[in-house]
């Protein structure tokens, strides 16, 4: 089997993988910090890994847009950066895919995951932030722009400040950072929302969120119709928690609800992803 090449970069790390099978393991991997000259150091990285891989898939936070780096401001120097032509001048002739992290996650389920052989479907990151990937077709799609499944952007109160105004709505409600940030000034010191949602604390406030969430995530089910909706990310480590509220908003909400499923990948989603878009590339 040819070897192919992954790469994530993430808002707060690069992780770099080789694989030698079609499946979701690595025989080869390296991490680092993002921050200055991040996707150098990166391409560094990963030739010393494998200088001459069939493929390379890479992972990236924001989107792709006219050739740039859109929605990414939490990397240095990541925001408008020109990535696919210093992909293309760094390997050449070698197939190179590159797509968002949350897309890339839902192309390691399609491919070895709670997605495979799914026409239709949602994969749902809840994390730092918020994303989904729709897949229609047992493919995902991109949107017009790029941005399908920015889901962070919905608006949860009519004419609230929005993307226009420099907020993702939903994202500051619901997702892990936001509530990190929400517990924190509630009780007046740092927490996690990994604590807030394993305890007792500000339980109110994780109530309101996922509310919110389960009501946003069936609204997305009314309008897609998926037959699957799987869910990774953190913030799943309280799985037992926010699966049972998801699947009884969308079993009340939507008309023909979807099948509920915990992600198979937990741990390097993105970059397995990235691996699953490489192997696509040399099929």
């Amino acid at each position: 089997m040819t070897r192919v090449l992954g790469i994530d970069v993430g808002g707060t790390k690069v992780a770099i993988g080789v694989s030698a099978a079609d499946g979701p393991a690595l025989s080869a991997h390296v991490r680092l910090d993002t921050g200055p000259d991040t996707l150098a150091r990166a391409l560094a990285a990963a030739r010393a890994l494998d200088g001459a891989p069939a493929a390379v898939g890479f992972s990236t936070c924001g989107v792709i847009r006219d050739g740039v780096v859109r929605l990414a401001p939490n990397v240095p120097g990541w925001e408008g950066l020109e990535l696919p032509r210093l992909l293309q001048e760094a390997y050449g002739a070698t197939p190179v895919a590159i797509d968002n992290d949350v897309n890339a996650a839902a192309a390691a389920e399609l491919r070895w995951g709670a997605l495979r052989g799914v026409s239709t479907g949602v994969y749902l990151n809840l994390g730092t932030g918020l994303a989904a990937a729709l897949v229609v077709d047992g493919r995902v799609v991109p949107g017009a722009h790029g941005a399908a499944g920015e889901i962070g952007y919905l608006q949860v109160t009519p004419g609230e400040p929005a993307f226009a105004d420099g907020r993702v709505p939903l994202e500051e409600r619901v997702s892990g950072g936001a509530l990190a940030a929400r517990g924190a000034a509630l009780l007046g010191r740092p927490i996690t929302a990994a604590e807030l949602l394993g305890g007792d604390q500000a339980r109110a406030l994780v109530d309101e969120a996922l509310r919110t969430l389960a009501m946003s995530v069936a609204n997305l089910c009314v309008v897609l119709d998926p037959e699957r909706l799987v869910i990774g990310g953190g913030m799943m480590g309280a799985a037992e928690l926010i699966l049972p509220r998801l699947t009884a908003e969308i079993g009340r909400a939507v008309p023909f609800p979807p099948e509920v499923r915990p992600a198979r990948f937990a741990d390097d989603a993105p970059l397995l992803g990235a691996l699953a878009l490489a192997r696509a590339a040399v099929a």
